[in-house]
């Protein structure tokens, strides 16, 4: 009886939960020790506390590139809230009233900036885990920690060899900050922030051995990215099984 009383009380102060659709207890069970246990839906029929999820998202990205030609620094570019889109998909479960765990992927599509002959591009998959924290008012927090597999180009028609595309493996974390209302039964409209980060590598490529190129003809250019922050800004819709 007392964590009932207790459940009340939180909706009874909280206008804004009790506003969009507030949970309420579907049944009572008695546990062991006397006390009631309350089981949570938005329905008279209980969930089982799955849900899917997909986002889309508009990502600003912010990293360096730093430029050498045989080992020899040459300069660099900076890159600040570059604008990308993303999209992700997500599994997971409500572990109880306010916590939720889940699995995400995304990709974050493909930047590119060109310049004199020259194409640099980059693209981002990644998957994380995550964990959330739900406040009764539809607000949530959360982190994640994964891994992200950038993938660069570094593109111009002199060049006669390494690797391009390349792809690499990094650990990602990100923070996350939302709100989230229920639109009905089932469904929830999910408004989230994130920054995250992960590392970029070097990629490097050799000009073709031509006289025409001058003092350029079989020296190798490389680009070094080093850690890239993205923060975000997505709107997604979650399913509740």
């Amino acid at each position: 009886m007392k964590k009932l009383v207790s459940v009340l009380a939180i909706l009874a102060v909280s206008p804004a939960f009790a506003a969009s659709k507030a949970a309420r207890p579907s049944y009572l069970t008695r546990g062991a020790d006397g006390a009631y246990d309350v089981t949570y839906s938005y329905t008279d029929k209980v969930k089982s506390g799955w849900y899917g999820s997909v986002r889309a998202a508009m990502n600003f990205l912010n990293w360096e590139n730093k430029y050498y030609v045989e080992g020899t620094y040459m300069g660099n570019d900076k890159y600040s809230f570059e604008p990308v889109f993303s999209f992700d998909i997500a599994f997971g479960k409500k572990i109880n009233y306010f916590w939720r765990a889940e699995v995400e992927a995304g990709y974050l599509s493909k930047y590119s900036d060109k310049d004199e002959g020259y194409e640099i591009t980059l693209s981002t998959p990644y998957i994380v885990a995550n964990g959330y924290y739900d406040f009764t008012n539809g607000l949530y927090v959360g982190a994640g920690l994964g891994i992200a597999m950038p993938t660069t180009e570094l593109i111009d028609e002199e060049f006669k060899s390494g690797n391009s595309p390349m792809t690499s493996v990094s650990p990602m974390g990100g923070l996350m900050f939302g709100f989230a209302h229920q639109l009905d039964d089932n469904l929830v409209l999910d408004l989230r922030y994130r920054i995250a980060g992960y590392m970029g590598h070097a990629q490097e490529r050799q000009w073709v051995d031509d006289p025409a190129l001058g003092p350029l003809q079989n020296l190798h250019l490389k680009n070094e990215i080093g850690f890239i922050l993205d923060n975000s800004i997505s709107l997604g819709i979650r399913y509740e099984f």
